[in-house]
This record gives C-alpha cells, sequence and structure tokens, in this order.
C-alpha cells in the first residue's frame, strides 16, 4: 500500500544509489525502499516509532535502519544531494524564464 510518504519509482532511482551497500550473508526481509519508506512515513506524521503502519516494516527495524544512516551521515547526504538537485532545477527554470522574455 503506497501513502503519500511513500518514494515514487523516480525519488528511488535518486536516492538508492545514496544508500549504503554492505554485503550480507542473507537476503533481507525487508528492501531498503521499504524501510526508507517507513522513515520517510514517521517522519511525515510525526507519529511514534511504534505507530507506523503495519504493512510497512516493523518499526524496530526501521528505526535501527534510521539511527545507523544517521550516524554514518547518510541521512544528511540525501537531504544535501536533494538540496542540490533542486537548487539546479531551480536555476534552469529561471533561466528558461529569462531567455523567454
Amino acid at each position: 500500500m503506497g501513502y503519500s510518504s511513500s518514494l515514487t519509482d523516480k525519488e528511488w532511482e535518486i536516492i538508492e544509489p545514496l544508500l549504503p551497500k554492505k554485503k550480507r550473508t542473507k537476503p533481507p526481509t525487508w528492501s531498503k525502499r521499504e524501510i526508507l519508506d517507513g522513515v520517510l512515513s514517521q517522519l511525515k506524521n510525526g507519529c511514534n516509532w511504534c505507530d507506523l503502519p503495519k504493512d510497512l516494516p516493523p518499526y524496530s527495524t526501521v528505526f535501527w535502519h534510521y539511527k545507523q544512516w544517521r550516524e554514518e551521515g547518510i541521512i544528511d547526504n540525501i537531504r544535501d544531494t536533494l538540496y542540490e538537485q533542486v537548487r539546479e532545477q531551480v536555476k534552469k527554470t529561471e533561466m528558461d524564464n529569462l531567455n523567454h522574455y
């Protein structure tokens, strides 16, 4: 089930390469995208971690990854990357608008 905080395919294409690539001995139960959707759901709604919707990964899994990614600077890197992309898009839009005059 999708939520308003869930990533689109295009958003996921931007963010996926920014997440850590760790070798695992067994396949993960939850994808990184599902975990990140859990993080985004909590951040958007401001709910307690334990109140995440039940169709998302368990809150303990989501919170553990969020904590790891935050400590490793991955959350900041995602924010900075998205910020730069938005700034570039705004510049292009402003330049396009100037060129129409």
